[in-house]
């Protein structure tokens, strides 16, 4: 199993593991395009040369990213595939100083096992619901707002 950044080459594959999700009601689509703009953003789990998981960290303001489009091939759950893909976001939010990341999910208990706890909708910024508009299912979300503190390095530096 190998975890990396994304590459231009793994635009059709992250694309077809996001719209297949997307067509279940598991999350939203992505088109093309956002992926490539974003590529950056996201990083892939491979596994003798297929994208077995994805997910994004999409910086939203100067303290808060959020874990964005996280998707797992059905025959790789439950084998650390999304925990790896989410402590390695957590670790770049880290690296980048960013105290709050956040998540959208239906998985609530998955995100609970990774750190993060409940929040309501409400404690999160405005800025948060910018893309909210172009969903389907605006404004009746039944999304989950999950939310970790990051520990950074200054944090840690401060209480020694």
């Amino acid at each position: 199993m190998l975890l990396r950044k994304a590459k231009m080459t793994d635009v059709e594959a992250i694309h077809s593991l996001i719209s297949y999700y997307a067509g279940e009601g598991l999350m939203l689509a992505r088109p093309r395009s956002r992926l490539y703009e974003g590529l950056r953003d996201i990083m892939v789990v491979e596994e003798e040369g297929k994208i077995i998981g994805t997910a994004s960290l999409h910086i939203l303001w100067e303290d808060l990213a959020e874990i964005r489009a996280l998707a797992i091939v059905k025959d790789a759950q439950k084998k650390g595939v999304g925990r790896a893909l989410v402590e390695a976001l957590l670790d770049e939010a880290k690296s980048l100083k960013i105290p709050r990341v956040f998540a959208l999910t239906y998985q609530e208990g998955f995100f609970a096992r990774c750190g993060f706890y409940k929040v309501t909708k409400d404690e999160l910024p405005q800025k948060v619901w910018k893309e909210c508009i172009e969903c389907p299912k605006f404004p009746n979300c039944d999304e989950i707002a999950m939310l970790y503190h990051v520990t950074c390095v200054a944090d840690e530096e401060e209480s020694e």
